[in-house]
């Protein structure tokens, strides 16, 4: 139901961080140091096959924009394969392509980031390349103007001609009323028409540094084969004085919104709720563990409760659940959301989504409830490990919004120690507090 501008692999990764296999002291048994510059450098080995990912992660995302400049850090994002002092336009993935690999990168509202999957033997080469445009990126308008089209393209198939996500967006707006979220992270299109070649290497002097900056390597490598490479690679770039970042905080939010969005295009009407509730990066992170577990039984699958009650028992509902977000550095969201089936009511929907809130309020989850939605969490979880690139994508999104490697190790026993007391008080955080925003999207002749 949430549509954000990440690729699918990336959702993919963030869901397997919130759900790592409970019952091992550890997860991935990675290594780590950090190099004199501030670059933190972690090695996560795995010999099953020879290759391996090559990640940097950046600390900035849209969140970090300047005012009246939506869109940089995205845009920023495509020009970084533009060119640099020493590599000609296109010679960057050119020389990935080379070398057998494939590559790609993303743009969160937290943080961007940017890969390169090869054979181990050619990681030397992506460490060469990616160090460079670390540094020595080089735009000109050449470059600039035909990819801010690209960009624009880019808003004009996942937004403006999608009707999802054009309430998603509205949505979002109406949800933080201070918080940077509120912007979309491709960012307001009139917003990147103007934005100049000025503004762009600005944003990029100012957070492309080393301390601002995480390198994540998985896969058949060891970290005594790491070490002198980041050293000899990254280790010689120094490291900038980093803006100071807002502190946004969200102020109490009294009233309930309603967003409604009706388009031609439309087939299928869908509804949503959606909740603040605390994250990883802000707010009381005991709930996080709790609010995880509650999202898997309202909304894990044919068995949640969602499901069961709308589309089995009442058979109203073609699809009914939840989803809960904790991986931000800002507020997070929990949301329920359903559809109704061919010549059902959409109003019916929500009014029994309504009453199963009501009743997990008044009556709570039940033990075997709980031990059934960790079982499950395990058994989703349990081939992360037997990815190459998958815990690189989970260790470096969890150390960008806050979080530590102790942290993600640690994740069994922490949701192993959820119980049905700390998820009925976590529901009850969420669900009974005000400033809820209810997205509704219709066909454009309902009436």
């Amino acid at each position: 139901m949430r549509i954000k501008t990440f690729p699918l692999w990336f959702i993919a990764a963030m869901a397997i961080l919130a759900i790592l296999a409970p019952g091992h002291a550890a997860v991935f048994n990675p290594k780590s140091f950090t190099l004199e510059n501030g670059l933190q450098v972690v090695v996560i080995s795995n010999h099953r096959v020879p290759v391996v990912t090559h990640m940097i992660y950046y600390r900035v995302g849209a969140m970090d924009e300047p005012p009246g400049k939506s869109g940089i850090a995205h845009y920023l994002e495509h020009l970084m394969f533009k060119g640099t002092k020493t590599l000609a336009p296109g010679e960057f993935s050119a020389t990935v392509a080379r070398n057998g690999g494939r590559e790609n990168a993303f743009t969160s509202q937290d943080f961007t980031g940017y890969f390169q999957t090869v054979a181990s033997d050619r990681l030397e080469a992506m460490m060469k390349i990616e160090a460079d445009r670390m540094t020595n990126l080089v735009l000109s308008e050449e470059v600039i103007e035909p990819e801010r089209q690209v960009v624009a393209e880019e808003r004009r198939s996942r937004i403006e001609n999608n009707p999802a996500g054009k309430l998603n967006e509205h949505a979002d707006a109406a949800q933080y009323m201070n918080h940077p979220y509120r912007i979309p992270i491709i960012g307001w299109q009139h917003e990147v028409d103007g934005l100049s070649r000025d503004d762009l290497l600005a944003f990029y002097r100012d957070w492309y540094a080393p301390n601002n900056a995480v390198l994540v390597i998985s896969g058949d490598v060891t970290v005594e084969t790491v070490k002198p490479l980041a050293e000899k690679y990254y280790g010689v770039i120094p490291a900038r004085t980093l803006p100071e970042r807002p502190d946004w905080r969200e102020p109490p939010q009294l009233a309930d919104r309603r967003v409604t969005y009706k388009h031609k295009q439309v087939r299928q009407p869908s509804w949503s709720r959606r909740y603040l509730a605390p994250s990883y990066g802000a707010g009381p992170r005991e709930h996080t563990y709790a609010l995880q577990v509650l999202a898997e039984i309202l909304g894990g699958g044919s068995t949640s409760r969602l499901y069961r009650a709308l589309a089995v028992e009442e058979k109203v509902a073609a699809s009914a659940g939840a989803w809960y977000d904790a991986d931000a550095r800002g507020p997070g969201q929990f949301a329920l959301y359903g559809s109704p089936r061919p010549g059902q009511k959409l109003d019916d929907v929500e009014i029994l989504i309504e009453r199963e809130i009501a009743r997990l309020l008044k009556d709570g989850v039940t033990e075997q409830e709980v031990t059934d939605a960790v079982r499950r969490l395990q058994d989703a979880a349990i081939f992360a490990r037997d990815s190459v690139s998958g815990p690189a994508r989970i260790i470096g999104s969890a150390l960008m919004i806050g979080l530590t490697i102790e942290d993600v190790e640690s994740w069994p026993a922490r949701v192993g120690a959820v119980t049905v007391d700390s998820v009925n008080a976590a529901a009850k955080a969420v669900f009974e507090q005000p400033g809820t925003v209810t997205a509704v999207l219709l066909p454009e002749e309902t009436s």
